[in-house]
């Protein structure tokens, strides 16, 4: 096989038909990161796209009621779309409030994470670079700084600093 041959996309379209909610076939539901790798908490991750014609990667996650990701920052970017559920998002020094089909950028070495709000799950879709280094977690003087501003330091505390 040549090497240009690896980019090339497949000779036929393909289609992954969903198999039930949140769901497509051929698709394994695997959890977010190993245990004990990063704090986390009820978080499963597939990945739906990773070829490497694209460049990138397409993930679905899903975080379940009183969940949350990791809190990390990195050198690659992310492009989130929330799909369902709600959550509180801190992304730098500023806390959100998202929803469906609202959109996040992530930019390189941004300190992020997401936690649901209310009873259900919610799940979002990221895009990511192929390539990427892997995440950095805050150390007691980021967390310092982080907790310099008021709403963020009432996220990290399990509050919602947003008053919805």
């Amino acid at each position: 096989m040549r090497d240009d041959e690896t980019s090339a996309p497949p000779a036929t379209p393909g289609v992954r038909p969903s198999t039930a909610p949140f769901r497509w076939a051929g698709v394994e539901c695997r959890p977010y990161k190993e245990e004990g790798s990063a704090p986390f908490k009820a978080v499963s991750r597939q990945v739906l796209f990773s070829e490497p014609w694209l460049a990138g990667e397409l993930r679905y996650f899903e975080v379940e009621a009183g969940g949350h990701t990791t809190l990390e920052r990195h050198q690659h970017a992310h492009g989130v779309m929330i799909l369902r559920g709600e959550a509180l998002c801190l992304l730098g020094d500023a806390v959100h409030r998202v929803a469906p089909y609202d959109l996040v950028q992530i930019p390189p070495m941004t300190w992020h994470q997401f936690r649901t709000r209310g009873d259900g799950p919610m799940g979002f879709l990221c895009m990511v670079d192929a390539a990427r280094d892997r995440p950095q977690l805050p150390t007691q003087a980021d967390l310092d700084g982080l907790r310099a501003t008021p709403a963020v330091a009432a996220f990290l505390e399990g509050q919602d600093p947003t008053g919805t």
